[in-house]
């Protein structure tokens, strides 16, 4: 039944469909909830740390006059009713948009709560002295007879609900963190195209958010991890797969990997608004720039979780991979469509060591200016400044969680490994992303980075470059899946002034697929393959192919 219809039915009255008003949206799907929790129930392990938007309440504004309901007019046949409802009892209320919405269907239990909503008007209205149409009476006491059984049924829900909401604030772990979990399985088997030695792991991740917020709008990330993903190290030296070589095979649920499965303090930080436009992030360990800075990969970026790219490099741009640990994160908003991000980020930041700490260590400076001018395209430019001391300049997270610092690709390996070893560096990066969503089953994003080195023992300037085009094709074949493509080049050493006698100067290609499959809302199976060509940009040495099947469990 209609609101409309209502009123014909038990005009000149129509008390109930003034308390449906007062009392209740038309909808039952918009029946205003207060969350549980002022953290967003759908927040989940593999994301960033922007604390997310809460649910908007639909608030009911009452009106004084008909006349205020832009829906209503004068010409409508329920237009009398409506007007006394207002100018006789003021119990009628409209929505913030200023409709009524008469022609909205409601349940006979959402018409018995309107019902016994009313009867508060009423008993105000005689409290106050007023006296009430008898006719109106009866008509409120027949309803009262007919929706009897409707009335009980749902007081003895809401005891039923107060019961439960009771139990659980006593029983509940906390009134303000939420926890969230990610556990990875994953059989990977490496090998080189042309020799046939292989390798096959299976190794897990798991990871614990926290989640607390203290206003609704803050966000406290507490984040444990342990695993037994170490990485493969691809050599291309026809002597088959080592670990140690160049990292240009990482998956990403490798990164930082550790083999004795001990539980780690991975990531520790806070998010806050200043105001409307203006956000600081406190990062105080484990912290990358991926991590609050827009990095227009949205299929593929996933935070190193489970259900992004297979590889580490497929994920965003390696320019945010260089440097990380504790500092500062700053988002500017300038307009909806214009955000600026800056951060600076420090290695060992904790050790009171010489040569350490917050500013005397390795650390690394981020700024980044992002724009949307629509919802389908973005386009960013990001420089990265950073110093690093003997051996520890690397595509890596550069943090002090205990896990291991493994490098993306071959140069940051070499630059660790060899001439890097003996030389501090710093480094001088830019880079460029795009994004854009073609089609709702079509998605392309591209970046490009290239970084100016100088090893500062020898006093040489190096160069690195690196690419990546990706193709995401949401919702293939089945609701809710993805599809992914990745080409590209890792970070690789273009030049090394005069000493390149260590490396030859050959491209070395990045060939990605996978197709992840939902089973269900927390659990789904990503198979897929790496190929890597020119590894360790030689093209003398034999190419491998990382073949994974990656099984990842949210909750």
């Amino acid at each position: 039944m209609s609101k409309i219809s209502i009123i014909s039915q038990i005009a000149p009255s129509a008390l109930v469909a003034t308390a449906l008003l007062s009392a209740f949206p038309a909808n039952a799907a918009e029946i205003p909830t207060s969350p549980a929790s002022k953290i967003n129930p759908e927040e989940t392990v593999t994301k960033g740390l922007n604390p997310t938007s809460q649910p908007t309440e639909v608030r009911l504004a009452q009106v004084t006059s008909v006349s205020q309901l832009s829906d209503v007019q004068p010409t409508d046949w329920a237009f009398q009713a409506l007007q006394s409802l207002v100018e006789r009892y003021g119990c009628i209320a409209g929505y913030p948009d200023s409709t009524y919405r008469g022609n909205n269907f409601m349940t006979r239990y959402e018409f018995a709560a309107g019902v016994n909503a009313c009867l508060d008007q009423i008993v105000a209205l005689i409290g106050g002295g007023e006296t009430i149409d008898p006719a109106d009476l009866a008509t409120v006491r027949r309803l009262q007879e007919e929706f009897a059984a409707e009335l009980a049924a749902l007081r003895g829900r809401v005891d039923g609900l107060e019961s439960r909401v009771a139990e659980l604030e006593a029983n509940q772990f906390s009134t303000t963190t939420k926890l969230n979990g990610e556990v990875i399985f994953s059989i990977a088997n490496a090998f080189d195209t042309e020799e046939g030695n292989e390798e096959t792991v299976f190794q897990n991740r798991v990871r614990l958010d926290f989640v607390t917020s203290f206003s609704g709008r803050d966000r406290l990330l507490t984040r444990l991890q342990a695993g037994n993903s170490v990485p493969f190290g691809i050599n291309g030296n026809n002597d088959g797969i080592d670990f140690g070589a160049s990292a240009e095979g990482v998956l990403s649920s490798q990164v930082f990997g550790d083999s004795s499965n001990t539980v780690n303090i991975y990531t520790l930080a806070y998010t806050f608004p200043v105001d409307d436009k203006f956000e600081v992030t406190i990062a105080a360990n484990g912290v990358r720039f991926a991590d609050f800075t827009p990095t227009l990969n949205p299929y593929f970026d996933d935070n190193d979780g489970g259900n992004g790219s297979l590889s580490a490099f497929g994920q965003h741009n390696p320019i945010y991979r260089l440097g990380g640990g504790a500092g500062l994160g700053l988002n500017l908003n300038f307009t909806d469509s214009l955000q600026f991000t800056a951060g600076y980020l420090a290695g060992e930041a904790s050790s009171p060591l010489s040569g350490d700490g917050l500013f005397n260590g390795d650390f690394a400076a981020l700024g980044q200016l992002t724009f949307r001018p629509n919802p389908d395209i973005g386009v960013a430019v990001t420089y990265n400044y950073g110093y690093f001391g003997e051996g520890n300049f690397a595509f890596n997270n550069g943090d002090a969680s205990g896990f291991d610092n493994t490098g993306i690709g071959f140069a940051g390996t070499a630059m660790a490994n060899g001439v890097g070893a003996t030389n501090p560096i710093t480094s001088h990066s830019i880079g460029a992303e795009v994004s854009w969503a073609v089609a709702d089953s079509i998605h392309v994003n591209a970046w490009g980075g290239y970084t100016d080195i100088e090893l500062q023992n020898d006093d040489l300037d190096g160069e690195i470059w690196n690419w990546a085009l990706g193709l995401a094709f949401p919702n293939l074949l089945l609701p809710g899946n993805v599809g992914g493509i990745v080409v590209g080049s890792q970070p690789y050493l273009g030049g090394l002034e005069d000493n390149n006698s260590f490396f030859d100067n050959d491209v070395p290609w990045h060939v990605e697929g996978f197709y992840r499959v939902n089973i269900s809302d927390n659990i789904s199976v990503t198979p897929g393959f790496v190929w890597l060509v020119n590894p360790n940009q030689d093209a003398d040495n034999d190419g491998s192919v990382v073949g994974t099947i990656r099984g990842t469990f949210t909750f």
